[in-house]
């Protein structure tokens, strides 16, 4: 794969990811030549990831780069390339890069409209903002997405991607709500769900909840990548309603607002296991009906 020549980066704006791609195409030998930053703690973090780099306004930045790298919420996305498209920011032959998940490169228009080479690179992982994101990025993969049909942009984002350390993944237009849905599912309400296990917990007594849960919570998720719906264990892939039942009772006296959370996952291992073969017909059949019970 051709390696993109040494490039000129602005960063719109320096949080948690865009300070941590600058420094690392930085690593790989691009310069970052500018980037904004509004809050103090993006200042801090451009001065502790991109020493030395200039803080300017995004119109600016956009301006002294090659490789514009927006780093934005999600929500800001559009309008941010808009208004840059209407000061004229945008010129033939800048790449522009952005780091959303929820996006493909249609939310670039107005940047390839100016003649700018859009493409979508998201980094499947969540950032600290600090030196360490760098060594995490090595094991990271990214949703790289370009327009269709155009085998050179693709092959752009794939290289850029490489040089600072992660693995590609082709992501086509699409397919990029549902791929970030399904992150999204996964990983924030991994959060959730570990979090309210932490204060249950907690509620109950039990000191050192996370040091409990840790070995546990690690071992479920590497079988669940490794074999599947064949990892589920637990009362529900048993088909034992008396145990589920207990943890219906127990959580509509302590915790209900984690009951209902319980009863809908509670719902969808019933389908999974028995699509897995891992339940009979007759045990899914009382758990549904103790579950539908509840709600």
């Amino acid at each position: 794969m051709t390696r993109p020549a040494r490039l000129a980066v602005g960063v719109v704006s320096a949080g948690r990811v865009g300070s941590v791609l600058g420094a690392a195409l930085t690593r790989a030998g691009h310069t970052v030549v500018a980037a904004s930053a509004i809050s103090a703690a993006s200042r801090e973090r451009a001065e502790r990831l991109l020493p030395g780099v200039s803080l300017r306004p995004p119109d600016e930045v956009v301006a002294a780069a090659d490789l514009v790298l927006l780093a934005v919420p999600d929500d800001a996305l559009a309008g941010l390339v808009r208004g840059l498209a209407a000061t004229g920011s945008w010129r033939a032959g800048q790449i522009v890069i952005h780091t959303s998940g929820a996006h493909g490169v249609a939310v670039l228009r107005p940047a390839a409209d100016a003649g700018a080479l859009p493409l979508a690179l998201h980094p499947v992982m969540t950032f600290t903002g600090r030196e360490e994101d760098l060594q995490r990025m090595a094991a990271c993969s990214v949703g790289v997405t370009a327009e269709a049909g155009d085998e050179a942009a693709w092959n752009v984002g794939e290289a850029l991607t490489m040089e600072m350390g992660a693995e590609p993944v082709r992501v086509p237009e699409v397919a990029r709500p549902l791929y970030h849905a399904a992150l999204a599912h996964g990983a924030n309400h991994l959060v959730t769900l570990v979090n309210d296990c932490v204060d249950l917990l907690g509620g109950s007594g039990v000191a050192n909840a996370e040091r409990i849960l840790g070995p546990l919570l690690s071992a479920a998720l590497d079988n669940a990548l490794r074999h599947g719906d064949r990892a589920l264990t637990g009362p529900v892939a048993r088909g034992d309603a008396g145990t589920v039942r207990g943890h219906l009772s127990v959580l509509n006296e302590t915790a209900p607002e984690v009951e209902d959370c319980y009863v809908a996952l509670a719902q969808r291992t019933v389908r999974r296991a028995s699509q897995a073969g891992l339940l009979d017909a007759g045990a899914a059949a009382e758990l549904n009906e103790l579950l539908e019970e509840d709600q």
